[in-house]
């Protein structure tokens, strides 16, 4: 048996673009590199603030998204994601500078969601910031208008969005994580035909499985996204 090497650093399979944050990352986020049963690599993307990517939706941006992208390829990842669900925007792009598979957002299993459940039913989009959300992430998801969404976010919180967007450095957990269960509940609460979510913010799984226990819904998101990639790229040998 002989191995190849070519580069600095192996065992890995899914390359992570991050924001440039201070923000805390807990078990859950993906951020947090014991969120994966398998290893991860991190790539930066400096100046990428969450402000910038979320309420500006600052298309400067790209070339360093970019970059990162190519920096994770040569490194040897066989897939790549991102920290946010909002640069969906960028999707057709980074997915064009690479030639590994790249999935930027967790808005990426809407269709196919919506596709488990029947004609009458909807997706629930659970987002850090509703307003901020528009046509071209959905777009960049591949969410077409016969896709039935309903959108909630948690801007009227101030335990969640305000730490991640604001890019602050002290979280209260017990706090977030009731906010985005209440966000959850009251969107279903107004909107029965929901059958499941789709957690859009890749800071909102470790609160998943309350929000399972408070809907009764499925629930998916960014690592529901990167655990089914990972078993692609790296199928198990039966």
């Amino acid at each position: 048996m002989k191995a190849r090497g070519g580069r600095n650093l192996f065992g890995y399979s899914i390359g992570i673009l991050v924001l440039d944050t201070v923000f805390p990352r807990i078990p859950g986020d993906i951020g947090h590199a014991g969120t994966f049963p398998f290893p991860v690599l991190y790539h930066k993307v400096r100046n990428a603030f969450p402000s910038r990517v979320v309420r500006e939706g600052d298309p400067a941006l790209l070339e360093g998204f970019v970059a990162g992208a190519r920096a994770l390829e040569a490194n040897g990842v066989l897939a790549i994601t991102t920290s946010c669900g909002f640069l969906a925007m960028f999707q057709r792009q980074l997915a064009e500078a690479v030639r590994v598979p790249v999935f930027t957002s967790a808005l990426q299993l809407v269709p196919l969601v919506s596709r488990m459940l029947g004609p009458a039913r909807a997706v629930g989009i659970l987002t850090v910031e509703s307003h901020a959300l528009g046509p071209r992430h959905l777009a960049g998801a591949g969410i077409t208008e016969d896709i039935n969404v309903v959108i909630a976010g948690l801007e009227r919180g101030h335990a969640f969005t305000p730490v991640l967007l604001d890019n602050e450095t002290e979280l209260d957990v017990d706090a977030a994580r009731r906010e985005n269960v209440e966000a959850a509940k009251e969107m279903v609460e107004r909107h029965p035909e929901v059958g499941a979510i789709v957690l859009e913010c890749t800071n909102m799984p470790p609160y998943a499985s309350a929000i399972r226990d408070a809907t009764g819904l499925p629930v998916f998101d960014i690592t529901t996204l990167i655990r089914m990639v990972h078993a692609a790229v790296t199928p198990p040998v039966y």
